[in-house]
C-alpha cells in the first residue's frame, strides 16, 4: 500500500477552561470507580467461549442448575448476531468454533434447536463446514461431552512433564498460560474422559456428512517444523498402544503433584481461565469429585466475592480474567498526570494496596532466572506467575506516592532487582518468563488458537524502560542500550512498532515514544520521527484514532478503524513526548477526547483494543476507555505548562 497521508482536520483548539474541565470530571469519575480497599478493578470482557464452557464444566463437574443455565442462556442470546453468529470481538467477523460452542450450550440449556436463533446459527455452521471445520480446542470440549471422537485430537503424552528444562522441549519452553493447560490436557488426552450429554442436546445436526463419517484429520500446516510434529503425532499414537510404557505413572503422578502445586489461594490456575478448566476436568477425569478439596476450592473459586462470574439484568456471564492490579497502577498513573497531588488519599490507600500484593515467593520464572522473587501479578491472586509489565506499572505508580518510606524503598528495591535479572538476551522483557523463545512450538498440533510462547515484546520492554528512565536510568547503562537496540531491530520500515498485548501500532508506538524521551534519546533521530509521522498519517478526520483488531493479519487494515477513547490516547502520549505539543494533529486528538467525553466524565468504548492473543483472544478492558484518556490529557496540560512558562535568570 502506498504511505497514507495526513487526514484533513477539521476541529477547533480546546480552550485552557474545557482541558481543565475535561481532567476535572475524568478525574472524579474515576475516584468514584475506586474501592474502599484502595483498587480499581473493572469488568475483562472477552467473547461467549468463557461463559459457554463454563456451561460445559459445570455439567462436567455434575454441579449444572436450570437456574444458571437459563441466565447463561439469556446472555448468549443477547449476545447473538442477527446473521445467527458470535465472533471473538465487538464488530469481528463471524467465527466458527465460538459459534459452534455457543450453539451447543443453548441447546444444553434447553434452548429448541427450532427456534429461529438456532436455525441461523446452525446454517452459519454448517456452511463453514460444520464441527470437522472447528479449531482444536473446541474438538477437545466437544470430546469430552462425547460429541466428538478423541481419535481427532493431538497426542499430549503426559511424559512431556518428565523431560527437562535443557531438553529440546519442556514444559517450561511454552509460555506459562500454554504450560498451565498443557500439562492437565496430557492428562486428559490420556484418559479420554467422556461426560455424555442427553441424547436430546446430541449434535448429530452440525456435521456435514453424519457424525459417524466424520474427518478425524489434524489441522495441517505446510511447515517443516509442523510436518515434523505431524510425524511425531504419529509416531506417539503408536507409542500409545504399545504396552510397555516405563515411565507413564512417575508421568501421571508429577503431572498431578504440578497441578495441585499451583492451585491458587483464590481457587484458580495462573489466574485465567484456560488452565483453572483443563485442571478441573483432568482431575475430574481421576475420579475426583466435588468432595475433593481441591476440586471443590477451584470450582467455588468463580464465584468468590472478588471472582470471574457475573450476573445482572436475568443473565449469568464468566470473565476469563481478572485485572486488578493493572488497573489500579494504571489509573494511579493516570491521576498524576492530571495533577492529584502525591499525598492524595486516594494514591494513598492505592499505594498501599498495592505494595500489600508484592509477591515474594517462588513461581516457574525461577526456571530461568535465579533472582529474589520481587513482581506484582495481574490479578488478585496469581503467586506463580508475577509478569514484568504489571511490575513496571506499578513501580511507576508508587514510586511518587506519598508512602512509608522504608515499605517503599523495599518495595522498589526488590521490584527493580528482579525486573533486571528478567530482562531476555535480545535486550527485551517477555511478560512471565525470560528467554521463552522457542518460536517452532507455534506449530504443534494443539497451536491453531492463541500463542504458546512469550518472547520478549515491544510494549512490555518499552514500559520497563520508561520506569527504569524515571529513576535516572539513560542511554550509556548496560540495560538500557541493550533494551534500546532491541526496540530499534523492532521498529517496522514505517516506523510503527507492533502491540502485543494492545490493538496494536497506536499501542506499540504509544509505549515506545515516552520511554524514549524519558530516557533521554533524541526525539529528532530519524526512527523517532518516522514513528511519529505515522501517528499523524493515521489519525481519523474526526481527530481521534482507531485500529481494527483485522489490521493484525491484514495489511489493508493496517492502522486503520474506528475512533476510540483508548487509542486516541495512546497515539497523543506518543505524539507528547515526541515534543509535537502544539502540532494540529495533537490538537485535535485534545479535542476528540474533550468532545467524546460523557456528562460524568467517563468515555464510551464498546471495541475490544486489549489482547490477549492477537485476532485469536481478544480483550475489551472496561477502564482503558477512562484511564488513558486521563492521562493523556493530564500529559498534554502538564507539558503545556512547561511549554509556555517563562524562564528566569
Amino acid at each position: 500500500m502506498s504511505a497514507k497521508r495526513a487526514p484533513q482536520l477539521q476541529t477547533v483548539t480546546a480552550s485552557p477552561e474545557s482541558l481543565d474541565s475535561s481532567i476535572e470530571r475524568g478525574v472524579s469519575h474515576l475516584l468514584d470507580l475506586q474501592y474502599d480497599e484502595g483498587y480499581w478493578w473493572e469488568e475483562l470482557e472477552s467473547n461467549v467461549t468463557i461463559t459457554s464452557e463454563h456451561l460445559f464444566l459445570t455439567h462436567i463437574l455434575g454441579v449444572g442448575n436450570d437456574v444458571e443455565w437459563r441466565k447463561i442462556a439469556n446472555y448468549l442470546l443477547n449476545k447473538q448476531r442477527e446473521d445467527g453468529t458470535w465472533a471473538i470481538w465487538y464488530d469481528g467477523p463471524a467465527d466458527l468454533s465460538t459459534t459452534i460452542e455457543a450453539y451447543v450450550a443453548l441447546k444444553m440449556a434447553g434452548v429448541s434447536p427450532d427456534s429461529p436463533q438456532m436455525e441461523r446459527a446452525r446454517s452459519f455452521i454448517l456452511s463453514r463446514g460444520g464441527v470437522e471445520r472447528a479449531r482444536i480446542f473446541t474438538k477437545i470440549w466437544l470430546a469430552v461431552l462425547g460429541e466428538w471422537d478423541w481419535r481427532g485430537t493431538p497426542m499430549m503424552p503426559p511424559e512431556i512433564i518428565l523431560l527437562p528444562k535443557w531438553s529440546p522441549i519442556s514444559i517450561y519452553d511454552f509460555g506459562c498460560w500454554a504450560r498451565g493447560t498443557v500439562v492437565p490436557m496430557t492428562i486428559i488426552r490420556l484418559l479420554r474422559p467422556v461426560f455424555p450429554l442427553p441424547r436430546w442436546a446430541h449434535i448429530d445436526e452440525l456435521f456435514t456428512s453424519g457424525k459417524s463419517s466424520a474427518d478425524l484429520s489434524l489441522p495441517r500446516k505446510d511447515t517443516a517444523w509442523a510436518r515434523l510434529f505431524a510425524t511425531l503425532d504419529r509416531i506417539l499414537r503408536v507409542y500409545e498402544h504399545s504396552k510397555v510404557k516405563p515411565f507413564r505413572r512417575a508421568a501421571i503422578r508429577k503431572a498431578v503433584r504440578w497441578i495441585e502445586e499451583r492451585q491458587e489461594e483464590d481457587g484458580s490456575w495462573g489466574g485465567i481461565q484456560p488452565p483453572w478448566v483443563y485442571s478441573l476436568i483432568a482431575l475430574r477425569s481421576l475420579g475426583r469429585d466435588m468432595d475433593d478439596p481441591v476440586v471443590r476450592k477451584g470450582f467455588e473459586g468463580f464465584y468468590g466475592e472478588k471472582g470471574f462470574a457475573i450476573e445482572e439484568d436475568d443473565t449469568f456471564r464468566m470473565q476469563s480474567c481478572l485485572s486488578p492490579v493493572w488497573d489500579t497502577a494504571l489509573a494511579a498513573v493516570a491521576l498524576q498526570d492530571a495533577g492529584l497531588p502525591d499525598d492524595h488519599p486516594a494514591l494513598v490507600k492505592a499505594g498501599k494496596w498495592l505494595i500489600d500484593e508484592q509477591i515474594f515467593v517462588g513461581g516457574d520464572w525461577q526456571v530461568r532466572c535465579d533472582a529474589q522473587p520481587g513482581g506484582w501479578t495481574f490479578e488478585f491472586a496469581n503467586d506463580t506467575y508475577p509478569d514484568t509489565d504489571d511490575s513496571a506499572i506499578v513501580m511507576m505508580a508508587i514510586q511518587r506516592i506519598d508512602l512509608d518510606k522504608k515499605r517503599k524503598s523495599r518495595a522498589l528495591d526488590r521490584g527493580l532487582e528482579w525486573l533486571l535479572a528478567m530482562q531476555s538476551a535480545n535486550g527485551g522483557w517477555g511478560a512471565f518468563d525470560r528467554n521463552n523463545t522457542k518460536a517452532f512450538l507455534r506449530q504443534i498440533p494443539f497451536a491453531d488458537f492463541g500463542e504458546m510462547i512469550d518472547p520478549p515484546s515491544v510494549d512490555v520492554t518499552a514500559h520497563i524502560v520508561e520506569y527504569l528512565g524515571r529513576i535516572g536510568y539513560r542511554k550509556g547503562s548496560n540495560v538500557i542500550d541493550r533494551a534500546l537496540a532491541y526496540l530499534k531491530k523492532e521498529q517496522d520500515p514505517d516506523g510503527a512498532w507492533f502491540g502485543r498485548w494492545g490493538v496494536n501500532l497506536t499501542y506499540g508506538i504509544g509505549a515506545v515514544l515516552p520511554a524514549l524521551a524519558v530516557i533521554g534519546e533524541d526525539m529528532r533521530l530519524p526512527y523517532v520521527r518516522r514513528a511519529i509521522d505515522w501517528l499523524i498519517a493515521h489519525q481519523n478526520e474526526d481527530g481521534g484514532w482507531g485500529e481494527r483488531i483485522e489490521g493484525y493479519v491484514d495489511e489493508d487494515w493496517r492502522g486503520r478503524g474506528p475512533s476510540t477513547s483508548s487509542q486516541t490516547a495512546w497515539a497523543l502520549l506518543g505524539l507528547i513526548a515526541g515534543g509535537e505539543i502544539d502540532h494540529p494533529s495533537t490538537r485535535a486528538g485534545i479535542d476528540y477526547l474533550i468532545c467524546s467525553q460523557r456528562d460524568d466524565g467517563g468515555w464510551d468504548e464498546p471495541y475490544f483494543t486489549g489482547t490477549g492473543f492477537p485476532v485469536d483472544f481478544m480483550i475489551n478492558y472496561h477502564l482503558y476507555r477512562d484511564i488513558f484518556p486521563v492521562m493523556a490529557l493530564g500529559r498534554y496540560r502538564r507539558a503545556l505548562s512547561k511549554a509556555f512558562t517563562p524562564r528566569t535568570g
